[in-house]
């Protein structure tokens, strides 16, 4: 498709100090904070709807970083080839095989073994030259002063490995992220109790990334469940999906705003691990504000050293296993979040941490006491910080009020404007 002349983006005014029909310009929360996040604005506007556009586009002709404005029309494929064809398992490795693969562990996936078949290590090696060229294809990395946005209602990246990798003023909006089926998800038999799959590809990973705003975006596994995966070991279904969104390795600045994510086991996390605080600790501040969470089972956010603030979501669907994960060194600042489920869910889980504090959060109606949840878990109310001291912003005070909003504007293709 043709590129643009450079034009002045459309999709973004002032929040919260813009009438209900206007776009935001700026974020607010974390990313508001010191330089602010313009993404690329002012900058040349490209028009894609191919994954060859785009990854042209994000290159910026020879000059990445310059600042971009990036307009995605309709359906973008991460396995689309050059030729416009879609690749697939084979394409990327063939002759492998997730049944023999598996076989080699064993009928308990206990102990992999080069030679309990003959195709074994052949099968172990299809499995990671595939994975390298998989990930080769879907991985589309966005770089400093870039805005990426979708183009009216149903802009969609699917199976696209979106990161980025050290780049700052970011924004990405009005996007569906269809998550990645990772084809050559790896089995660990010392992975928990009974082993685990690890699937690799996230739809949206930022690492060291500063100064990024995430907004009015759906993030979902979209066509490809993992309740309707292959079964893998011990009756479960194999996994093929990683993360919805990981933010990691000295990210800084984030605020995702006013976006939905739907239907995932492991949705957001935040932190590279308990052991590496050595890159993350005073840094991975990031805000969640007006978020839609529908049927997350869990990582709405898990969080490890970072200071984030989780205001005005909504939860609701399926009993989830928890919500708000209080990791290493962590600390969370909830406030006013809804949560709508069936029977009382396991609102906050500890993993490490010592520290968070909710300040008026509602389940089903009614106040949640998350306060009173936390500290039956061993963790203290005083997380050393409050979001009001930072930056400015205003909390929805109602349930009603944090429903209706965020029912209407949240997610890629709705309106936008301010509560």
């Amino acid at each position: 498709m043709r590129r643009a002349a450079a034009l002045l983006l459309g999709a973004c005014l002032l929040w919260p100090a813009a009438p209900a029909s206007a776009v935001e310009r700026a974020p607010v929360g974390w990313a508001s904070t010191g330089s602010g996040t313009t993404g690329g604005a002012g900058g040349r506007t490209w028009t894609v709807d191919t994954r060859a556009e785009l990854k042209e586009a994000l290159a910026g002709d020879g000059d990445p970083t310059a600042p971009k404005v990036i307009r995605v029309v309709g359906d973008i494929n991460g396995h689309e080839s050059d030729d416009g064809s879609l690749l697939g398992e084979q394409d990327y490795a063939p002759g492998y095989d997730l049944g023999r693969y598996m076989s080699c562990f064993g009928e308990d996936g206990a102990l992999w073994s080069d030679t309990r078949f003959d195709y074994c290590k052949q099968q172990r090696q299809l499995r990671q030259t595939g994975s390298n060229r998989e990930k080769a294809q879907i991985q589309l990395t966005v770089p400093s002063n870039t805005t990426l946005v979708g183009v009216g209602r149903d802009a969609r990246l699917l199976g696209v490995f979106l990161t980025v990798n050290t780049g700052s003023n970011i924004v990405v909006r009005n996007l569906r992220l269809e998550a990645p089926v990772d084809h050559f998800t790896s089995w660990s038999p010392d992975d928990g109790t009974q082993g685990s799959w690890n699937a690799r590809f996230d739809a949206l990973t930022v690492i060291t990334g500063k100064n990024i705003w995430v907004d009015h975006c759906t993030f979902t596994d979209g066509r490809f469940p993992d309740r309707e995966a292959p079964l893998g070991f011990h009756g479960e279904r194999v996994q093929r999906h990683d993360g919805l969104l990981d933010i990691e390795d000295g990210s800084d600045f984030v605020t995702v705003s006013d976006s939905r994510f739907e239907d995932h086991d492991k949705a957001i996390l935040i932190g590279s691990g308990d052991g590496r605080g050595d890159r993350d600790r005073g840094h991975l501040k990031v805000t969640f504000v007006r978020n839609l969470f529908s049927d997350i089972v869990q990582r709405a956010p898990r969080v490890r050293f970072g200071q984030v603030h989780v205001v005005n979501n909504v939860y609701r669907g399926r009993d989830p296993l928890y919500a708000l994960g209080a990791g290493v060194e962590s600390a969370v600042f909830s406030e006013r979040n809804v949560f709508r489920h069936p029977r009382p869910p396991q609102t906050v889980a500890a993993y490490g941490g010592e520290h968070f504090h909710d300040t008026g959060s509602w389940f089903n109606g009614r106040p949640a006491g998350l306060n009173a949840v936390a500290s039956r878990l061993g963790l203290t109310d005083d997380v050393g910080w409050d979001p009001a001291d930072v930056y400015d912003y205003r909390a929805l005070p109602s349930p009603s009020a944090v429903e209706r909003y965020v029912l209407r504007h949240a997610g890629a293709g709705r309106p936008y404007g301010r509560p």
